[in-house]
């Protein structure tokens, strides 16, 4: 069976395997395909996961699926891989998320219990980036601000509840800001580095290089436009504000189709080719999605494959 390549997380000391495993759309299934699926994840060799606490509700706060993955990771597996939770816990009828220093310390002591671990190997400050401008953000919503979030997450991390702490962010201002504070390690960037666009390449990973920050790139396959399954192209052109984005994904998957390639093997593999200390995160939420990530993660693409796919489409490997 092929191996993963085990990479480097920037300065953090982890070495992932190149592909892991994110939780945005675990709660679209039940419980018994989530576990099966996390499990056989670890049995393939993908030992990087990634939480999410979900959207608040008065009886599910601060999560809806990480109570699931304290199930999958009972029994000694927890220790066999490298566990991250978010900070994100929008407040009923707020926009933004309540980046406070106390609701940052909740939100990870309720990650703790759900997750069943004393420890997480690392945690995101999460979903701050909508306004186009951060510096508009009030003390209360800037996770940066002195008593919020980042100074939170210092003091858990001295205390050893957290080891390393990162940001989820799409905006090329918000990852700077971030980064150049000197105290992430970590970014998780998600639809900005792909087949269908390479935006963050040219914003923020020689940044990254520079200050030693290690690199997810999420949702390689641009939340469905790039899987080749009709329904999921279908869905995610439906909310694409992009029919420009839209229509070159169909094009991609329409080359593929008339040389019998599979657009998941050549989206996957574009990412791992990206020049980064870090990995790639699609996020399967069943055993055969799972499956299906790890095959197009290590398939066989020739290198004739690439160069006709450049000549048609300006990208390649």
């Amino acid at each position: 069976m092929p191996q993963l390549e085990t990479r480097k997380m920037g300065r953090t000391g982890m070495t992932p395997k190149s592909l892991g495993l994110g939780g945005a759309w675990w709660q679209a299934v039940s419980e018994q395909e989530n576990i099966a699926g996390i499990h056989r994840a670890i049995e393939l060799g993908i030992n990087y996961l990634d939480t999410y606490p979900g959207e608040y509700t008065p009886d599910t706060f601060p999560g809806q699926n990480e109570a699931r993955w304290g199930k999958a990771l009972a029994g000694g597996k927890r220790e066999q891989v490298y566990l991250q939770a978010k900070v994100s816990s929008n407040a009923p009828g707020e926009r933004h998320t309540d980046h406070s220093g106390p609701q940052t310390r909740r939100s990870v002591e309720a990650s703790l219990k759900l997750l069943r671990t004393d420890y997480l190997d690392s945690v995101l400050i999460h979903g701050y980036d909508e306004l186009s401008d951060v510096q508009t953000l009030d003390d209360f919503k800037d996770p940066l601000a002195p008593g919020n979030a980042l100074d939170e997450l210092l003091k858990m991390k001295e205390a050893g509840l957290i080891r390393h702490i990162g940001i989820g962010a799409r905006s090329a201002a918000v990852q700077r800001r971030a980064i150049e504070t000197g105290q992430i390690e970590i970014l998780l960037t998600y639809l900005d580095y792909g087949l269908l666009s390479q935006s963050v390449g040219t914003t923020t990973f020689a940044l990254a290089q520079e200050y030693g920050v290690g690199l997810i790139l999420a949702s390689p396959l641009a939340m469905g436009l790039l899987t080749g399954v009709p329904e999921a192209f279908e869905r995610a052109a439906s909310y694409s504000d992009n029919e420009t984005t839209a229509a070159l994904a169909r094009s991609m998957w329409d080359w593929c189709l008339e040389r019998d390639l599979n657009i998941r093997h050549l989206a996957i593999q574009f990412c791992l080719g990206a020049p980064i200390d870090g990995i790639v995160m699609p996020g399967p939420c069943t055993l055969q999605q799972v499956e299906e990530a790890y095959e197009a993660a290590t398939a066989d693409i020739p290198d004739q494959v690439w160069k006709d796919f450049e000549a048609e489409f300006g990208i390649g490997i």
